[in-house]
This record gives structure tokens, sequence and C-alpha cells, in this order.
């Protein structure tokens, strides 16, 4: 669970209310802090701050609610059963527990257990809708006479969970988990019970099994061997023959089933009803050169009567449609997550599922005017300029989301080679994480608590109940990861376990720990393994079950393990991302889109949920009601670990136009991240949309720069093309027109060839991403065999720039010339040339391949001056060269330039050294008259309009440096 900006919106009948704790910034004299390389974090609170909350002495021990059998070590949070510990809302028991296919809540009596067939649906086609398998108790599973105060965990594995009760005369223990068609029972003290709301239905009952329906649905106990049932009133007994074991399975029937069938199936699954699930496990491989990621999961039996082994395990379509092997049975379940399919007899399955790649960003393709290379420029300057985190909160969420915007920003400047924007905004990432990575003497703020009580790590400021509610780590400390990944490929040093990457691994090891080894932290906290997916809420403690909001911030997570693996040589992260990256893109597919239609049920009125919910979804958000929110919220941020929102181009046509039609006409908010996922689907029509649009409000974690690289690409790149595959992780394809281009990054220190599953080859350059049938924009980005025809390219309309989300400062008007190329209101720190390509003919007063340099965002008047400039140019010693330049001036940052001055051009010397072209050479051409701008821009050609050679601009100088290339326009800046 997670509450955004705003208040909350009611969830049906679960609308809940959200206190924020006020957060007070005091000194920390007592602080504790522990040392991890050159890191820190804290193991005291700071004052006014709390950790986890709940009933009794939950806060201070987490413990109280388990029983001296259950695992030593962090207790597991943010589960489909959490509320047996935390227990917020009822301090004796917990509220239902959505187990799938069955749901159960313990009471004083026992386990109560419910199996929902009909959905619950509420809200209009339009606006806020939701569905629910509500819990309706069909009967309670216990001992005669059971009345305990409190159910206790007696014990969990990786998808099960074992509640303890004892009224100090008798006991009852029970195993219930995912894909569980059979409750297993032990008890002591009295008879196995199980009790109705009134007579029972019973079909069967011989010997040691009874059968029994409730609303029309069949089960099946098994006591041992021996033993008989007793049908009396609203009661089955058993005293199982003098044995302390029982089971109760529900059969995957429907009221149309034929008697006989319904008997065979009791019939097998008699043959494991005494095979008792004792154990789960998950194990996962990456096998690099098939691309795909096997996971799997192993079931542990205890034969409580004969020697047998094996079970029956009810598989969600995630899994199913990934079955290595084994063939289900006809029958199925019914479930919030869609129909169920059962395997008999078997203790282990596997799943193999296709890794379709990421990248740390998408390659940027061919841009023949430089136009687009020049608006991308300007956007990334704004990014740049300053601190890029200014103006986000303190608290770990929205420290992420500024460490994210960042991070987008740097790994886009070193792919078109723009270093020294780059290293500005590396230094920003460098300098916050460092801050938030030590925890010293009297810190209060921007600090990490260990919480050993509870084995987690809390960040302070928390936010969205983060730290009381152990809510949305995964979410919250994945940003931090990404960002830490992409510093990571530049900084080595600053990366190693011995310096902070070890608390990078802190953060890892407490959202979603792959080590079972260590008992700092639960396994896999996070991340539900059987059902595929993240829950945000730590507590379960809803009428619903567990949720989950964001679920493209899981994914988030997800890819930054695999980025940070990768980048630090961590194969064991790398690869506990990819299965958790893996699983989860299916299970996005499948619960939050439904995107083949198979598992919402057919009247309820929307494609997508906001929300995935225990017992069902929600097309909803906690914090706005607006389409494009609820829609938006799991598609940010956008990253290139986001390509498998592509997978299913037809579907995302599908999921914005719903977003369109219940809002009622285009997005007017957040539209740049929806017009990016749009551009997975067709990338034209979201660059046009980017266009036409171009005074958008960014969202809060987007840049300018970063959407339109996006958008721009995307248009041109085609569709992620999900039939090919490669033998590294870092890796995409994409299809346009029926032409493929391939792309790979190689973060190692040489060369990598990377094959592809269609026999393609790509070399890439030690640090570079390169591709493969299209050409890419200068910089950083290596090319490799470029194709003999020309790369698929945007049909839309010519570009122009947008407004800029940062504008420059008041009274800035001197634009220095930086690499990329740029212009910026800050020099650069090392001097290094731009190269103006040869003229090979006379270009005088047209420009010819120009350099384009663009700064947006402006707003000011006119001074009553005139366009100056000082450009230190050099053609080495070749002679009959000249440079030329033209300055336009766009009034209102639509794309149309009411002021364009063309300049005479410079004939260059050919003597070693650079010479100063200015504006004294004079105009050559001018049109239109010069106006106020209002979020204007102002762009600078430069192109070789005679000679044969190249000639170079000097660029990125200091005052330090010295011959510091510059344009001054004449307004006053607001």
């Amino acid at each position: 669970m997670r509450l955004r900006k705003g208040r909350p919106i009611a969830v049906g009948a679960l609308a809940v209310a959200v206190v924020a704790t006020a957060l007070t910034f005091l000194a920390l004299p007592n602080a504790e802090a522990a040392t991890l390389g050159s890191g820190s974090y804290a193991t005291t609170n700071p004052a006014g701050t709390t950790g986890p909350t709940g009933c009794g002495s939950i806060a201070t021990n987490p413990r109280q609610y388990v029983t001296a059998n259950a695992p030593a070590g962090a207790v597991p949070t943010n589960d489909w059963w959490s509320s047996l510990l935390f227990k917020r809302t009822d301090c004796n028991y917990a509220l239902p527990l959505e187990a799938h296919p069955m749901a159960f809540k313990p009471a004083a009596d026992g386990l109560g257990v419910s199996y929902t067939t009909d959905a619950a649906i509420s809200g209009t086609a339009t606006g806020v809708g939701e569905y629910h398998f509500p819990y309706t108790t069909e009967f309670t599973l216990g001992v005669t006479g059971l009345n305990a105060p409190n159910t206790l965990v007696d014990g969990w594995t990786d998808w099960t969970v074992t509640p303890s009760w004892s009224d100090g005369a008798r006991t009852l223990k029970t195993t219930i988990g995912h894909g569980l068609p059979f409750v297993y029972a032990r008890t002591s003290g009295g008879n196995a019970q199980l009790t109705f709301g009134g007579a029972p239905a019973v079909w069967s009952n011989s010997g040691a099994r009874v059968g029994f329906t409730v609303r029309g649905h069949d089960y099946m106990a098994y006591a041992p061997t021996g033993a008989t049932w007793t049908v009396s009133g609203s009661a089955i007994t058993s005293t199982l023959a003098g044995k302390d074991y029982y089971s109760v399975a529900l059969l995957p029937t429907t009221t149309s089933t034929p008697a006989a069938d319904r008997t065979a199936l009791a019939n097998t699954y008699g043959q494991y009803a005494h095979n008792h699930v004792t154990g789960t496990r998950v194990a996962w491989s990456y096998d690099q050169a098939g691309s795909a990621v096997n996971a799997t999961y192993t079931v542990t039996t205890t034969a409580r009567e004969g020697t047998g082994s094996g079970t029956v395990l009810a598989l969600y379509p995630h899994q199913w449609k990934s079955l290595a092997a084994g063939s289900p049975i006809a029958q199925t379940y019914v479930s919030a997550r869609g129909p169920m399919k059962v395997l008999t007899g078997l203790g282990a399955f596997t799943t193999t599922t296709r890794y379709q790649g990421v990248l740390p960003e998408i390659p940027a393709v061919a841009d023949s005017s430089g136009a687009d290379l020049s608006t991308v420029g300007g956007y990334l300057d704004q990014v740049a300029t300053g601190d890029p985190l200014a103006g986000f909160g303190d608290d770990t969420y929205w420290t992420g989301k500024g460490l994210g915007r960042a991070a987008r920003a740097a790994e886009l400047a070193d792919q078109l080679g723009r270093t020294a924007q780059r290293d500005a905004l590396l230094g920003a990432i460098r300098t916050r994480l460092t801050d938030w990575f030590t925890a010293g003497s009297g810190e209060a703020g921007r600090l990490f608590v260990y919480n050993q009580a509870w084995g987690t790590l809390i960040g302070y400021p928390a936010s969205y109940g983060s730290d009381q509610e152990l809510n949305d780590h995964h979410f919250h400390y994945g940003y931090y990861i990404a960002a830490a990944a992409t510093l990571a490929k530049f900084d080595k040093a600053w990366a190693a376990t011995s310096a902070y990457g070890g608390m990078v691994n802190l953060l890892i090891r407490d959202a979603n720990n792959p080590d079972r080894a260590d008992t700092m932290f639960p396994f896999l906290r996070d991340f539900d393994i059987y059902a595929g997916h993240d829950w945000a809420s730590g507590h379960a403690s809803f009428g619903a079950g567990n949720n989950q909001e964001s679920s493209s911030e899981g994914m988030n997570f997800a890819n930054a393990l695999i980025q940070w693996g990768i980048a630090t040589g961590n194969t064991a992260v790398r690869d506990a991302g990819l299965y958790i990256y893996t699983t989860q893109a299916q299970a996005i597919q499948e619960y939050w889109f439904d995107s083949a239609n198979q598992n919402f049920p057919a009247t309820f009125a929307h494609n997508t949920v906001g929300m995935v919910w225990g017992d069902g979804g929600a097309y909803a958000t906690w914090f706005s009601a607006e389409p494009e929110m609820i829609q938006g919220i799991n598609m940010l941020p956008v990253t290139g670990g986001s390509l498998y929102l592509g997978y299913k181009p037809a579907y995302i046509a599908t999921n914005y136009n719903e977003m369109t039609t219940n809002n009622g006409g285009p997005p007017t908010v957040w539209q740049d991240v929806l017009w990016s996922f749009q551009a997975l689907g067709n990338g034209d029509q979201a660059l046009a949309n980017l266009r036409a649009n171009s005074g958008y409000t960014p969202e809060e974690g987007e840049s300018r720069a970063h959407t339109f690289h996006w958008i721009r690409n995307l248009a041109a790149l085609g569709t992620v093309d999900t039939s090919v595959t490669a033998n590294t992780p870092l890796y995409a394809v994409f299809t346009k027109n029926g032409q493929r281009t391939y792309a790979a990054t190689n973060l190692t220190t040489g060369a990598l060839t990377v094959t592809f599953s269609d026999g393609h080859t790509l070399t890439v350059g030690a640090g570079k991403t390169a591709t493969n049938g299209a050409y890419t924009w200068s910089g950083g980005n290596g090319t490799s065999n470029p194709p003999s025809s020309p790369p698929p390219t945007s049909t839309s309309p010519s570009p122009s720039p947008s407004v800029s989300s940062s504008p420059p400062p008041a009274g800035s008007n001197k634009f220095f010339l930086r690499s990329g190329p740029a212009l910026s209101t800050t020099a650069g720190s090392a001097a290094t040339t731009q190269t103006v390509t040869a003229a090979n003919g006379n270009w005088d007063g047209n420009p010819h391949n120009p350099v384009t340099y663009t700064a947006c965002g402006i707003t000011g008047g006119t001074n009553g001056t005139a366009t100056q400039f000082t450009f230190h140019v050099d053609a080495g010693g070749t002679v009959g060269q000249g440079i030329q330049a033209r300055v336009s001036y766009d009034f209102t940052g639509g794309g149309s330039y009411g002021r364009v001055e063309t300049y005479r051009y410079f004939a260059t010397d050919p003597v070693a050294g650079t010479e100063q072209y200015t504006q004294a050479v004079g105009l050559s051409s001018a049109t239109g008259t010069l106006s106020a701008m209002n979020h204007g821009c102002v762009r600078l050609e430069l192109w070789n309009a005679i000679g044969n050679a190249d000639t170079t601009v000097r660029v990125d100088a200091s005052a330090a440096n010295g011959n510091q290339s510059a344009l001054t326009i004449p307004y006053t800046v607001a």
C-alpha cells in the first residue's frame, strides 16, 4: 500500500484513513551507528519518530505472535498472511488470508475457510471501479471445544504459513498456502471438527472420508485410515482413530460436474491427503545463452501415514503459461487472479520464462538534421544546471524520485557524449547518496536506521508508511539502487563494497533479500514468490487482503538489481533481479493489465486496474481518481527497464484508449508518462502528441530531455521484438516496418560480441551501448555494421522544441557553448572541441550539416542591445575555409522562429591556434523583429560555408581554461 500526494479515495468498503506521523528533526546525541565500508547506518531512531507499530508490544517485539517453533531471524512482512503477525486491526486473530484458491480467517474456534467464485463488482465503466471475491466463511476447521484467545504463527516457508491455536486444553495447527487446495491439520485435546452455519450438505460419508457441499463448492475431508466421520446438526466430527492429523481438500468441481467425476477427483486427491506439506522453496537460475530464467518451485511433504510423496498444486496463470513440464488436469479453480490449473502427484514444477532484456537507456537513432539532437541537448542543459535534486522532498520516496530523474538524464548525457553534463549529474547523485549512506553523530535526517527487532532498514524521513507499516520499501529503495547502478558504471571506487556499495547492498537485502542465510532480513520481503509479484502493504490488515498499486515501481526495483549486479559484478544480485523481473513482468500482464482478456471477471468494465488486492483488483489509486494517474501509476518511472510494458503492442492501444475514454479526452496530467507508454506501441503517434502539446507539465520524476529522447527514438525504432533474444543481460531488439534494430550495452573493460537468437551478431565496445540496424547519434554511443539502406525514421511533423522545464536563472543572458551540443548559462569545466564538417561546396547563407545549439525556457524582454558572440574556431593548417553562424529566436517556444539573424562567414587562417569569430563580421541577412520572450528559445547554428576541410569550435571551456565560446542574447532574462 502507498499513499502519494493528495487524499486517498475510497476503495469500496475498504477505504482507510492513514495518519501521517510528524517528523521532528532533533539531534541524536546518543545515537548509535554501525559502519559498513565507508558508509554507516544508525541503530536507534531519530527523536520523534517510530518504527513499526501495532497491538501490544509489537513495536519492540514482533515475535510476540510466534511460537517457539517459528524460524529464527527476521520475521516476514509484506506477505499474503502478514496480518497474522502485524495484527493492526484485530489484536487476537487476523483478517482474511487470501491464499488462493481458498481464503482463510482465524477465529477463536479454529480456521474459517472460504472459496468465493462469484465476483462482487462495483463502480462505473468510466470511473473508479473494483472487483472482489470477498471472504465468506463456508465452514470452520478446528477441534471440539477449542476457544483460543489468539492465533500464533508456528512456522512459515516460501509460500505457506502454519497458524497455531491453544486454549490450554486443546491445540490446533494448520498449514495453508498459495496454490494448496488442501488444509492440513494437527490436533490435540479433542476431536477433529468442521462446523457450519446450518446442517451440512453431505454427498459422501464412507470410512475415513466425508464429502460435503457449501454454496455449490465441493470439499472432501480425509481422516486417518480406520477413522470415521460423524454428521450431527451443524457439525461433522471425527475421533481420528486416536491419531492427531487430518486434511480437507477443496475439489475443482462446479455444479455441473457429474457425480462420478467428483468422486474420481476425490479419489485422486485422496492419494496425497496425508502427505502433509511441511516446506516450500523456490530456486532460480539464469540461462544466459538461451536468455531465459528457470524457476523451480519445490514442495516438501511428510507422510503422516504410509510412505507416499507428492501433492496437489494449483498454478496461477503466469505459472501454467510458462510451465516447463507437466500436464494439468482438465478442471480448474476460480480465483481473483484468473483460472488456476491443477497438477497432481508432483513434488515440484519448473517454469521457464523468456528474458527479453533491459538497457541502461534506449539507444538514440540517426538525426539527419541535427535539430532533435539539439532539442535534447537544450533540455539536458536545463536538467544538469544547478542541483538536479532541488525541489524534491527529503523523505525516502521523493528523494528517490529525484535520484531517478537525475540518473535518467546522466545515462542520456553519457549516450550522447555530453560528458560535462553527465559528470555534473553523477556528482549530484554521488553527493546525495553519500549523505544518505552516512549516519553521522547528531544526524536526524537523510539516514537509514536498522531496526533489529523487525529485521528491517528504515530511511528517515520516512513516507507513506515506510516506517510504521513497512510499506513500499522496494518502491523507495529501487530508485536509490538504480541511481547507484548508474554511478557505479563511472565510479567503481565509490561502488566498491568496501566503500558505499555495502550500503546499496543493505537496501537490497532489506527490500528483497536473495540470501536465505542472511538473518538480518527476511528472504524476499516484498516479493510474493508464488503469486509472482510484490506486495506494497507491510501488514496486510485489510478486509480484501494485501495490496499493491504501482507494479511498475516494483519493476524499477527489479531492473535496478539487474543493473547494479552487472555494474558491480554481483551475479547473485543480478540473477535475483532477473528472477523478479521476468516473473513479475508476466504477472503484470496477467493481473494488472489482463492483456489476454482471460482473468478479470467478465462483467468488470475495465481493461486494467490501478491496484491489485488479495481478493481482487480496483480501477483506483490511493491518491487520485484521475484516469491518467490510475493507469499511469503502473507505467512510471520510464527507464531502460520499462521495455516489458511493450511486450504486447496491441494491448497498449487498448490501455491508452481506455484512459482517453474515461478521461473524456486526451490526458491533461502525466502526459509524458502516458505518451512514453503509448510510444512502446505506436511511437509515431506518441511523438505527434508530444510535439503538439509542448506546454505540458512534466511528471515529477521525469524530465523533458528524457521524455523527448524516449519518444523520439521509439518512433524510429518501433516496437519491442519479443521473437529475438540475446546472450547478454543488457540488450533489446526493436522492429519497425520489417526492419530490426539490435541494441546491447557492454559494461566490461573489453570489447564484447553479442549473439542474437536469429544469428545476428553485434560488437560492443567497452563501456558503450551499440546498435546494429540503425545509425546512432554522435557521442558515446558507438555503432557497428550500419545497414546499407536508411534506418526507419519518423514521419511526424518537423521537430520543434517545447518549453524547458528549468529556465535559465534570472539575469543570465550569456550562454556558453557546451558539448552535446548545447547552450548553457553554466560554463564547462574542461575545454574540448566540437567538429564542424567540411562544406565541400558553397553554402554561404544556407546552413549545411550544421552543428546546432539550443536553449529554451527563456522569459524576458529585449534590452535594446544586439546579439553578441565570440566563438573560438580553428581550421588547422588548411586554407580557403569559412565558418558561418545563424542565430534564431523563438519567442514562445512553440517552434516558430520570429527573428532569424545570419552572419557573414568568417575566413579562418592556416595558422595553428584558435581565432575569434564574433558578431563584428556583420549581418548577412536578418528577418523578423525581436520581441519579448515567454518560455522562448534561442538557437545557434554553425556550419562551414566554404572549404573542403573540417573546422573545430572550442566548447566546455572553464574560466580558468580561457577562450570560452559564448553567445549573449539581447534580453533581460526574468
